[in-house]
């Protein structure tokens, strides 16, 4: 597969919360400018935080069947979150998830075919989907693989609001990676 690039996509740009700038999502950021990209890319004023992240796209993690994200209205995020769930008379397990924000005026854009795919392949590694609308508002998709009592079906499950966001080290250590430095 050829190097993708961002083009005129810049849909994380909208889709994504920067906390630093207090951008919150589906907010088009301060610094994104049409046809030109981020004004301050790589430059010190940009956040840590857009530094750090990454489109699955762009980087093609096993992505080649997906739609560049504003064709297909989502971006899958790299960084990986986690779930709390508590079980009776079990404690609290986590479930490793994979984040794709889908813009919110395409809510069904979950269902392409090949997200589905691909939300299945990470089911196999027992990884979820959670599909943000915002930083609050979502729904976690659980491929056939997670349903092994029912014949493999997709559950869709309402989380809720979410009151925060896990910080990165938050996610780090419940994902038990080691951090070096």
């Amino acid at each position: 597969m050829g190097m993708r690039r961002c083009g005129d996509c810049q849909l994380c740009c909208r889709l994504l919360p920067v906390v630093p700038l207090k951008k919150l999502a589906n907010e088009t950021c301060q610094f994104q400018k049409f046809h030109k990209g981020c004004t301050v890319h790589d430059t010190a004023r940009m956040p840590i935080e857009c530094q750090l992240w990454n489109c699955r796209w762009i980087l093609g993690d096993d992505t080649a069947d997906l739609s560049r994200p504003d064709g297909s209205h989502y971006v899958i995020d790299i960084s990986p979150d986690f779930l709390s769930v508590d079980i009776p008379d079990q404690g609290t397990l986590r479930i490793e998830v994979i984040q794709v924000w889908v813009d919110p005026a395409h809510r069904d854009a979950h269902r392409d075919p090949a997200l589905r795919a691909y939300l299945q392949r990470r089911a196999e590694e027992s990884i979820a989907g959670l599909i943000r609308f915002s930083a609050t508002d979502a729904i976690v998709l659980f491929a056939p693989p997670f349903d092994v009592d029912n014949g493999g079906q997709w559950f869709e499950c309402d989380s809720g609001k979410r009151e925060e966001t896990h910080s990165f080290a938050e996610i780090v250590n419940a994902l038990g990676i080691p951090l070096s430095g």
